[in-house]
């Protein structure tokens, strides 16, 4: 069974930033991609940020494209979203998950509980 705990969820202004955490433990696959999601009162869940294993590959939302960015440090089994110029429009619970293939869909076989975000005018 794989665990994520994701962090860093919270409050800001509007044009202000945000890093959110991602830490994998348990049985988790010998190499996987992460990605987050997102999902605002009253919408459906949303891809935001994905990326492989090795970094090498990397899928952002156009929605978010220029001011978030997806990184990952295998070390720690970690993956961050850095939010940056964040609008209202960016407030929704964000979701980190796991799975061996990098995909845009969120057919990811495990979640994490999310993280609320939460950017006022």
């Amino acid at each position: 069974q794989v665990q994520l705990v994701e962090s860093g969820g919270g409050s800001v202004q509007a044009g202000g930033s945000l890093r959110l955490s991602c830490v994998a433990s348990g049985r988790t696959f010998s190499s996987y991609a992460m990605g987050w999601f997102r999902q605002a009162p009253g919408k459906e869940r949303e891809f935001v940020a994905a990326i492989s294993w090795s970094a090498g590959s990397i899928y952002i939302s156009d929605s978010v494209k220029g001011r978030f960015a997806i990184v990952r440090d295998n070390a720690k089994n970690t993956v961050f979203l850095q939010m940056t110029s964040l609008k209202v429009e960016d407030t929704a619970v964000y979701y980190c998950a796991l799975d061996r293939v990098l995909k845009r869909t969120s057919d990811y076989v495990y979640w994490g509980q999310g993280t609320q975000v939460t950017v006022s005018s």
